[in-house]
Protein backbone atom coordinates (compact mmCIF):
# COMPACT_ATOMS: atom_id res chain seq x y z
CA UNK A 1 0.00 0.00 0.00
CA UNK A 2 1.39 3.80 -1.06
CA UNK A 3 1.32 5.95 1.79
CA UNK A 4 1.37 9.86 1.07
CA UNK A 5 2.71 11.74 3.77
CA UNK A 6 3.12 15.68 3.76
CA UNK A 7 6.93 15.99 4.57
CA UNK A 8 7.83 18.31 7.04
CA UNK A 9 11.58 20.18 8.14
CA UNK A 10 13.02 17.36 9.95
CA UNK A 11 11.99 15.34 6.55
CA UNK A 12 15.16 17.80 4.66
CA UNK A 13 17.88 14.96 4.60
CA UNK A 14 15.48 12.22 4.11
CA UNK A 15 14.30 14.30 0.83
CA UNK A 16 17.73 15.09 -0.35
CA UNK A 17 18.75 11.40 -0.20
CA UNK A 18 15.78 10.49 -2.41
CA UNK A 19 15.98 13.51 -4.79
CA UNK A 20 19.69 12.69 -5.37
CA UNK A 21 19.03 9.04 -6.20
CA UNK A 22 16.28 9.56 -8.42
CA UNK A 23 17.52 12.57 -10.52
CA UNK A 24 20.79 10.31 -10.94
CA UNK A 25 18.56 7.04 -11.91
CA UNK A 26 16.12 9.45 -14.18
CA UNK A 27 18.98 11.40 -15.79
CA UNK A 28 22.35 10.19 -15.77
CA UNK A 29 22.28 7.85 -18.88
CA UNK A 30 21.56 10.93 -21.08
CA UNK A 31 24.36 13.16 -19.38
CA UNK A 32 28.01 13.45 -18.37
CA UNK A 33 28.83 12.26 -14.49
CA UNK A 34 30.46 15.91 -14.16
CA UNK A 35 27.26 17.82 -15.41
CA UNK A 36 25.13 15.81 -13.20
CA UNK A 37 27.23 16.51 -10.20
CA UNK A 38 27.10 20.17 -11.00
CA UNK A 39 23.49 20.20 -11.36
CA UNK A 40 23.08 18.13 -8.32
CA UNK A 41 26.13 20.35 -6.06
CA UNK A 42 25.02 23.45 -7.37
CA UNK A 43 20.27 22.66 -6.63
CA UNK A 44 20.18 19.42 -4.34
CA UNK A 45 21.95 20.40 -1.30
CA UNK A 46 20.80 20.17 2.45
CA UNK A 47 20.87 24.19 2.42
CA UNK A 48 18.74 24.72 -0.55
CA UNK A 49 16.05 21.55 0.43
CA UNK A 50 15.58 22.75 4.45
CA UNK A 51 15.07 26.54 2.50
CA UNK A 52 12.35 24.98 0.35
CA UNK A 53 10.50 23.31 3.16
CA UNK A 54 10.78 26.43 5.16
CA UNK A 55 8.76 28.37 2.09
CA UNK A 56 5.13 28.12 3.05
CA UNK A 57 4.02 28.54 -1.00
CA UNK A 58 6.22 25.13 -1.86
CA UNK A 59 4.95 21.66 -0.44
CA UNK A 60 6.72 18.11 -0.35
CA UNK A 61 4.78 14.92 -0.52
CA UNK A 62 6.80 11.72 0.74
CA UNK A 63 5.56 8.13 -1.38
CA UNK A 64 5.86 5.42 1.28
CA UNK A 65 5.35 1.63 1.14
CA UNK A 66 6.52 -0.26 3.88
CA UNK A 67 7.83 2.42 5.64
CA UNK A 68 10.13 3.12 2.93
CA UNK A 69 10.73 6.27 1.06
CA UNK A 70 10.07 5.70 -2.50
CA UNK A 71 9.65 8.59 -4.31
CA UNK A 72 8.27 11.78 -3.63
CA UNK A 73 6.25 15.45 -5.19
CA UNK A 74 7.02 19.06 -4.91
CA UNK A 75 4.61 21.46 -5.47
CA UNK A 76 4.78 25.35 -5.74
CA UNK A 77 2.23 27.61 -5.73
CA UNK A 78 2.45 31.50 -6.98
CA UNK A 79 5.60 32.88 -6.32
CA UNK A 80 7.33 30.02 -5.60
CA UNK A 81 7.48 28.86 -8.76
CA UNK A 82 9.77 28.22 -10.87
CA UNK A 83 8.62 30.03 -14.14
CA UNK A 84 5.10 31.51 -14.54
CA UNK A 85 4.03 32.64 -10.70
CA UNK A 86 0.87 32.44 -11.82
CA UNK A 87 -1.79 32.78 -8.76
CA UNK A 88 -4.50 30.56 -10.11
CA UNK A 89 -1.88 27.55 -10.81
CA UNK A 90 -0.13 24.64 -8.99
CA UNK A 91 3.51 23.93 -10.22
CA UNK A 92 4.70 20.40 -10.11
CA UNK A 93 8.20 21.01 -9.64
CA UNK A 94 9.33 17.33 -9.02
CA UNK A 95 7.67 14.23 -9.05
CA UNK A 96 10.32 11.54 -8.64
CA UNK A 97 10.00 7.58 -8.32
CA UNK A 98 12.68 5.24 -7.75
CA UNK A 99 13.19 3.13 -10.38
CA UNK A 100 12.81 -0.02 -8.69
CA UNK A 101 9.67 1.03 -7.78
CA UNK A 102 8.46 2.13 -11.10
CA UNK A 103 4.97 0.41 -12.52
CA UNK A 104 3.37 0.23 -9.04
CA UNK A 105 1.05 3.70 -9.71
CA UNK A 106 3.40 5.75 -7.45
CA UNK A 107 3.48 8.46 -9.98
CA UNK A 108 0.14 8.56 -10.62
CA UNK A 109 -0.81 8.42 -6.33
CA UNK A 110 1.67 11.72 -6.56
CA UNK A 111 0.18 13.40 -9.53
CA UNK A 112 -3.51 12.64 -8.17
CA UNK A 113 -2.39 14.32 -4.66
CA UNK A 114 -1.18 17.28 -6.98
CA UNK A 115 -4.23 17.57 -8.58
CA UNK A 116 -6.27 17.27 -5.51
CA UNK A 117 -4.20 20.13 -3.74
CA UNK A 118 -4.66 21.85 -6.86
CA UNK A 119 -8.29 21.91 -6.60
CA UNK A 120 -8.45 22.09 -3.21
CA UNK A 121 -6.63 25.70 -3.32
CA UNK A 122 -9.74 26.82 -5.82
CA UNK A 123 -7.06 27.28 -8.79
CA UNK A 124 -7.71 26.79 -12.19
CA UNK A 125 -4.86 24.91 -13.41
CA UNK A 126 -1.51 22.41 -13.20
CA UNK A 127 1.88 23.22 -14.78
CA UNK A 128 5.19 21.28 -14.99
CA UNK A 129 8.28 20.89 -17.43
CA UNK A 130 9.35 18.07 -18.54
CA UNK A 131 12.64 17.11 -20.55
CA UNK A 132 11.81 17.06 -24.26
CA UNK A 133 13.70 13.46 -24.50
CA UNK A 134 12.06 12.20 -21.51
CA UNK A 135 9.19 9.80 -23.52
CA UNK A 136 8.38 7.92 -20.89
CA UNK A 137 7.08 11.39 -18.83
CA UNK A 138 5.22 13.05 -21.47
CA UNK A 139 3.39 9.93 -22.30
CA UNK A 140 2.44 9.65 -18.63
CA UNK A 141 1.37 13.69 -18.16
CA UNK A 142 -0.32 12.74 -21.54
CA UNK A 143 -2.58 9.98 -20.31
CA UNK A 144 -3.17 12.54 -17.39
CA UNK A 145 -4.47 14.76 -19.94
CA UNK A 146 -1.77 17.58 -19.52
CA UNK A 147 -1.19 19.42 -23.09
CA UNK A 148 2.95 21.39 -24.02
CA UNK A 149 1.69 24.87 -24.44
CA UNK A 150 5.30 25.78 -24.35
CA UNK A 151 9.49 25.35 -23.80
CA UNK A 152 11.72 26.66 -21.86
CA UNK A 153 15.84 26.10 -20.80
CA UNK A 154 16.68 23.22 -18.40
CA UNK A 155 20.38 23.55 -17.13
CA UNK A 156 22.07 20.87 -16.04
CA UNK A 157 25.60 21.52 -15.45
CA UNK A 158 27.17 23.52 -18.80
CA UNK A 159 24.75 21.77 -20.96
CA UNK A 160 21.97 23.15 -22.36
CA UNK A 161 18.23 21.09 -22.55
CA UNK A 162 14.74 21.97 -23.75
CA UNK A 163 11.81 21.47 -21.65
CA UNK A 164 8.49 20.85 -22.72
CA UNK A 165 5.99 22.70 -20.20
CA UNK A 166 2.98 21.32 -19.92
CA UNK A 167 -0.26 22.13 -18.16
CA UNK A 168 -3.38 20.73 -17.17
CA UNK A 169 -6.94 22.87 -16.90
CA UNK A 170 -8.89 21.71 -13.42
Amino acid sequence: MIILQKAVFSDAENILNIAKTTFSETFLEHNTVENLNLYLDEHLTLLSISNQLLNSSSNFYLAFINNEIVGYLKVNFADAQTELRDKVSLEIERIYVLKSYHRQKIGQALMDKAIKVAKASGLQYVWLGVWENNKKGIAFYQKNRFDIFDTHVFMIGSDSQTDFLMKLNI
